[in-house]
């Protein structure tokens, strides 16, 4: 089995970058099994296709624009969801994910399952550093990372906790 947990967002660009501090939360916070990675994979496009390659799972976590989604929302798309979503335009780097999972069909490497949790952003302006209500939706996106996780069989493990 094989699990990749992929943060993508560009950090230049406030709230873009929320997908990179959720899995960033992820890697810092807890002990995931050694068939689990978590991937900063940023703004990058066709260079992911090795590490996204025949996953078991593929859990994206990015910033998704939607036209009536309220800023903070978080959404969570799974399987041919994910890919059709990616048809309108949602993310500033888009056109590479897209491009990734559309060489994952075309060689036949797709992940058996995947999922994208999606926030929708305040702001994309040029700036480091989220927004004050996307700073407080990373938890409950990261909640949902490990629900999903959860889904797959994995349970992560608190780091303070394994220290007791």
């Amino acid at each position: 089995m094989r699990i990749l947990v992929l943060g993508t967002g560009n950090i230049l660009l406030t709230d873009e970058a929320i997908g990179v501090h959720i899995a960033q939360a992820l890697a810092d916070r807890y002990i995931l099994p050694d068939y689990v990675d978590v991937m900063d994979g940023g703004t990058a496009g066709m260079e992911l296709l090795g590490s996204m390659a025949g996953c078991d799972h593929l859990i994206i976590t990015d910033a998704i624009v939607t036209m009536k989604s309220v800023p903070g929302t978080i959404r969570i798309l799974r399987d041919e969801e994910v890919p059709a979503l990616f048809t309108n335009k949602i993310s500033p780097h888009q056109l590479g994910l897209s491009d990734v999972l559309s060489a994952l069909r075309f060689t036949g490497e797709f992940p058996a399952k995947l999922t994208l949790v999606g926030v929708v952003p305040a702001s994309l302006e040029p700036g480091i550093g989220m927004t004050p209500l996307l700073e407080t939706v990373v938890e409950p996106a990261l909640q949902q990372v490990l629900a999903i996780l959860r889904e797959s069989g994995v349970e992560a493990v608190k780091k303070e906790a394994a220290h007791v």
